[in-house]
């Protein structure tokens, strides 16, 4: 065993001795590649660079968000030397972590609030996250032009659950939904990229969906009104074949009579009634034995809905 281990090193280091005795032969006959010289440099200007400098450097180059992974390809440091590094940045308020792995450069015109806004690197997380996503919700509403008030988190639709996240005075929150990418959505130009955003008729189905949520039905029904400046019919059918739940569409075809939206519910109730939904309830976890039933939408009109002033 001892003799096999012997010949191993040997070897090994015969090898060695052939591969520096190659090298100095290529230099003495003038023999070393350009790629040769230039992976040269190019490794002596990494050794010389700092995470300091990269990060400094990201915003002249569009980007603003990076991982652990790339600057431990990028360089030949410990990972204990990287997280140092990347510590003291955080302390500086150079950069901001919304998740473990992942960092956010701040912006000078945002040192004061200390972090920039998530629709800066919502995009570059989701992709880091490896899932699909859309802003959703009264995030997109707001973008879509309903800013009846500003909403206090930025609201997300995933297909993964993922916890809440709370950085500087900023709230991102998410919503898990299996059916993410059957959505329609916009890409929407934001000041590092673009970002996805549901359309105003996706939006609007999903206020519904997830009105406990959102303020419940009295503020979906004052979204709506703005909201549906901007919505299409056909395109709110559209949106609405793409698996969303009968209930659901059936309560936002509801909410839209109310506001007198017969534009929009009309093609809505159209094609609803091709597909004989069963009789739901405006709101399931209330009582609708003393209600009255609304025939056209098949729905227990189980609670007053009225627009928040």
């Amino acid at each position: 065993m001892a003799c096999y281990i012997g010949t191993v090193a040997l070897l090994d280091r015969l090898q060695k001795v052939l591969y520096f005795d190659t090298i100095y032969k290529r230099k003495r006959m003038g023999k070393v590649s350009r790629c040769d010289t230039l992976c040269k440099h190019e490794r002596k200007r990494m050794s010389r660079e700092t995470i300091a400098k990269f990060v400094d450097e990201l915003p002249a180059q569009g980007r603003y968000a990076f991982n652990r992974a790339e600057l431990q390809q990028r360089f030949r440091k410990s990972d204990a030397a990287i997280k140092l590094a990347l510590h003291r940045l955080q302390q500086k308020g150079r950069i901001i972590s919304p998740r473990r792995g992942f960092y956010v450069v701040v912006p000078e015109e945002y040192k004061h609030t200390g972090a920039p806004p998530p629709a800066w690197f919502i995009d570059s997380l989701m992709k880091d996250w490896q899932g699909d996503y859309y802003v959703g919700l009264l995030t997109a509403a707001e973008i879509h032009g309903a800013a009846h008030q500003r909403p206090q988190e930025f609201q997300v639709v995933a297909d993964k659950a993922h916890r809440v996240i709370e950085i500087s005075r900023y709230r991102i929150r998410f919503f898990k939904k299996w059916n993410v990418k059957d959505v329609p959505v916009i890409d929407h130009k934001t000041p590092t990229g673009y970002m996805k955003v549901s359309t105003p008729e996706a939006t609007a189905l999903d206020l519904v969906r997830y009105f406990e949520n959102v303020g419940y039905f009295g503020n979906v029904v004052t979204v709506l009104s703005e909201l549906s400046d901007v919505m299409n019919g056909q395109r709110l059918v559209s949106a609405a074949k793409r698996g969303v739940e009968f209930a659901v569409v059936q309560r936002l075809g509801y909410l839209l009579d109310l506001l007198g939206k017969t534009k929009l519910a009309n093609p809505l109730h159209d094609w609803l009634s091709t597909n004989a939904p069963r009789i739901t309830a405006l709101r399931t976890d209330l009582d609708s034995r003393d209600s009255i039933l609304n025939r056209r939408w098949s729905l227990y009109a189980n609670e007053q809905v009225e627009a928040e002033e």
